[in-house]
């Protein structure tokens, strides 16, 4: 079946989804809880959308479409305090966090939902261990070659999202010593990684995709786990590789910063993305994976090796006058702060310290999502 046409979407309109943690209080373990509590919030308005994720132990989130960082952060504390109510009701903890630090995923229950069985099959135990929890973030493209030509200048600035959001430090109850652990589960996924280089539609839409669906492989979007892929039903692309942050906050600042460079790319002043950018992807990705903030990248044009964390503050500047013009200020100020101080992962880390567990750990996460202040 040919890939549908590109939809129709205004630019820089935006949206989040949000993959949530689901914990039992009484030993901060995670917990089969979402086949109720979707039953619960069925019975209510929500607002935004709530759906199931693969294992039952998460839920997922979405927004509607938004135009201002404003607006979005507001519907994204009411989704936040009407999950919290129900999860009250239930007895049950929501955090955000790219891992839950000592889940095994053997316990993990496949969601009874089609597709997941499908992949369950397909993927055998790799299916459980994606109990992972990331923040996608949709940008609306006025085409298909503009959705082409942002997707590939992102590429640039990859290793930003991952660091500023990084938030999965622990996995299987043990420090991994990766700010973003979370990212090397979705690599083990056959489709996943980087889009193929082209910046027209026509040739994505008729010549890739079409090889790919005759390989019987690839039926749809869906089947590619690819950090930013388009999604022509939405005219949209989306950007997967961030970590659910411990605050919706930090989720909403995130997702404005990509609309500001999204708006800054498309005056086209930078020198277009070639193939050749793609040379030093797959090393910036995982320095931001494994230092963080703290990691060092290689510029694709000019094989600069520059510290992650100036690169980031040098480039929110730079994004000054179209967070201005979007309303977006204080998402930069935002993340302007995380920079030069604490990351989620760094503060996971110091609070498994403080609070001497990693149950301890998972408590302040919870209060973190709540809207508890952050105790540094």
């Amino acid at each position: 079946m040919p890939l549908e046409p590109f939809g129709q979407s205004a630019a820089l309109t935006f949206g989040v989804e949000l993959e949530l943690q689901l914990v039992n209080l009484s030993d901060y373990d995670l917990t089969a809880a979402s086949p109720d509590l979707l039953h619960l919030l069925n019975k209510k308005p929500f607002p935004g959308n709530v759906t199931p994720e693969i294992t039952e132990s998460m839920i997922e989130i979405n927004s509607s479409v938004h135009t201002h960082h404003g607006p979005l952060l507001e519907q994204l504390q009411e989704i936040r305090d009407t999950l919290i109510t129900a999860g009250d009701k239930l007895n049950i903890g929501i955090a955000g966090g790219g891992t839950h630090p000592f889940q095994q995923w053997s316990s993990q229950k496949i969601f009874s939902k089609p597709r997941f069985q499908e992949i369950s099959e397909l993927y055998g135990y790799l299916a459980k261990q994606f109990t992972i929890f990331g923040q996608h973030v949709h940008i609306g493209c006025a085409s298909g070659d503009d959705a082409m030509f942002l997707l590939h200048s992102l590429n640039r600035y990859i290793p930003h999202f991952i660091a500023l959001s990084a938030s999965s430090p622990y996995v299987q109850g043990r420090d991994t010593l990766f700010d973003s652990a979370r990212l090397n589960s979705v690599f083990a996924f056959p489709m996943s990684g980087r889009a193929p280089f082209t910046l027209s539609w026509e040739q994505f839409s008729n010549e890739y995709f079409a090889k790919m669906e005759n390989t019987g492989i690839i039926k749809s979007m869906k089947d590619f786990y690819w950090d930013i892929r388009p999604k022509p039903e939405f005219g949209t692309i989306e950007l997967r590789v961030c970590d659910t942050p411990l605050t919706v906050e930090r989720a909403a600042a995130l997702a404005a910063y990509l609309q500001a460079l999204c708006r800054y790319l498309l005056e086209r002043r930078e020198t277009p993305p070639v193939e050749d950018d793609y040379l030093v992807y797959n090393y910036n990705r995982f320095q931001a994976c494994r230092f963080g903030l703290d990691g060092a990248i290689t510029h694709p044009k000019t094989y600069e090796t520059m510290s992650l964390r100036e690169d980031i503050m040098t480039t929110l500047r730079k994004m000054e006058p179209h967070a201005e013009a979007l309303g977006s200020t204080p998402a930069l100020k935002h993340l302007s702060d995380v920079a030069k101080q604490w990351s989620d992962a760094q503060y996971l880390r110091k609070q498994r310290n403080v609070q001497g567990s990693a149950e301890g750990m998972v408590d302040s996460a919870i209060r973190c999502f709540r809207g508890e202040p952050m105790n540094y």
